[in-house]
């Protein structure tokens, strides 16, 4: 085997064989086959596809690259969520809380923000001392005395993924179908959960743009984990509008709290509420109220848990950007539009995301909408507060943000999506 070959295959359209996958993987993990060389088979295969045998077989390569876990030692059933990713998309961190509330046990393993979504653990390193490594052993006991975890999958977990998402994320390859799925689905198999539900984001500021590619990605993901004895089922859920009214690291954090005290957006609260009964009946508990767990504070009470567990301090001031700039509604009128993308590429141009794979973040960086979609505006009022610790980066952070909402004349109806726009099990 050579990688040239293998990235030829796939850049004349071929099909790579079983053979060419497991090694390729398996070179890659071990160095043998370098990141520019990965990137230009990553780019081939946006460009050209994967069937289903040969996301299957990449994926079981992923796997194969590292150890498996094993939860069957817990005395409550596991169920996990993952996110396609999106802009304000901040329902992990009451979702993992909320459903360990209502007798299932998460392991919820997360990672880093790619492109212009935010990831769950540059949020949640946001709050002083919380830790996003832990040892297998460490996850465990978390897992086992608070119900909840959230982390980083282990060095020893789907390594060759390890790799590759954080060279997706920086080669404009996270777009690719199979590269998502198999990303996704290694990790999630390898953890040993019992039982997934995934949320599919579909819209301008998800990698989805549309409804048919969302599909396809969910089917291939529903298949993956079905086949491989994990119970699996995805929601299709609206990207067109950022979730929640914050897009950034300690805002968001913020923002959940706000949530587990029982207010927050109506937005997060829905979409979590709903994530939270698909986790609850994949994972065979019944009789559970998510919405009453929320409003009586025993998700409140995992969150302190699970977050002093791993080294954080639920009570410490978060963190704020030293530079504020405040951008004003032009005209008066009801907001029609207020554009995902948009929004997440000025959070990720102050500094909530990376451009480079070893780049910091800044935790107190991002953006606080101030209205959505459907809600009267008036000519100079606050439409969104940009936060950040460079100033110099405000000018193009603006830029990102020219045509990014629509404001129509006074009285003009308005019907916002649903949240979650469709089921596949």
């Amino acid at each position: 085997m050579d990688v040239i070959s293998v990235i030829r295959t796939k850049r004349d359209k071929g099909e790579l064989s079983p053979e060419q996958i497991d090694w390729v993987i398996d070179a890659y993990t071990r160095g043998e086959v370098a990141d520019e060389q990965m990137s230009a088979l990553a780019m081939a295969i946006l460009l050209n596809g994967m069937n289903r045998d040969e996301i299957a077989r990449w994926t079981a390569a992923m796997i194969a690259s590292g150890e498996r876990m094993d939860f069957s030692s817990l005395s409550r059933p596991t169920a996990d969520k993952h996110s396609t990713g999106g802009v304000g998309d901040k329902i992990t961190l009451p979702l993992a809380p909320l459903v360990a509330a209502c007798g299932a046990a998460v392991p919820q393993l997360s990672g880093r923000g790619l492109g212009h979504t935010g990831g769950t653990l540059d949020k949640l390193e946001s709050i002083p001392g919380w830790r996003a490594l832990l040892s297998n052993e460490e996850m465990l006991h978390v897992l086992d005395t608070t119900g909840a975890v959230i982390c980083a999958a282990g060095d020893g977990l789907a390594p060759a993924d390890k790799k590759l998402y954080a060279l997706r994320d920086v080669t404009g390859t996270v777009e690719a179908i199979p590269l998502i799925a198999s990303s996704i689905m290694s990790k999630k198999i390898a953890e040993g959960t019992g039982s997934l539900v995934l949320d599919v984001k579909v819209g301008t500021g998800a990698f989805m743009k549309n409804i048919e590619d969302a599909r396809e990605l969910a089917s291939t993901m529903v298949a993956l984990g079905t086949d491989s004895g994990v119970k699996t089922v995805a929601l299709l859920t609206d990207m067109s509008t950022p979730l929640g009214l914050t897009a950034g690291n300690a805002l968001e954090v913020r923002e959940s709290v706000e949530v587990l005290a029982g207010g927050g957006p109506a937005d997060v609260v829905e979409l979590t509420i709903a994530l939270a009964r698909e986790m609850l009946d994949a994972a065979g508990v019944k009789d559970a109220d998510p919405a009453k767990a929320l409003a009586d504070g025993s998700a409140m009470d995992v969150w302190r848990r699970m977050i002093a567990a791993q080294g954080g301090d639920p009570d410490a001031t978060l963190p704020v950007a030293r530079e504020q700039h405040v951008v004003t509604a032009p005209s008066s009128g009801v907001l029609t539009r207020l554009d995902a993308y948009d929004i997440g590429i000025a959070a990720w141009r102050l500094g909530a995301g990376r451009a480079r794979k070893e780049d910091p973040v800044q935790a107190g960086a991002g953006v606080e909408l101030h209205a959505k979609p459907g809600d009267t505006v008036t000519a100079g009022q606050p439409l969104l507060t940009l936060h950040t610790d460079t100033p110099e980066k405000f000018d193009y952070a603006l830029k990102s943000l020219e045509g990014a909402w629509d404001i129509a004349a006074a009285g003009t109806a308005f019907t916002p999506n649903p949240i979650v726009l469709d089921r596949i099990a």
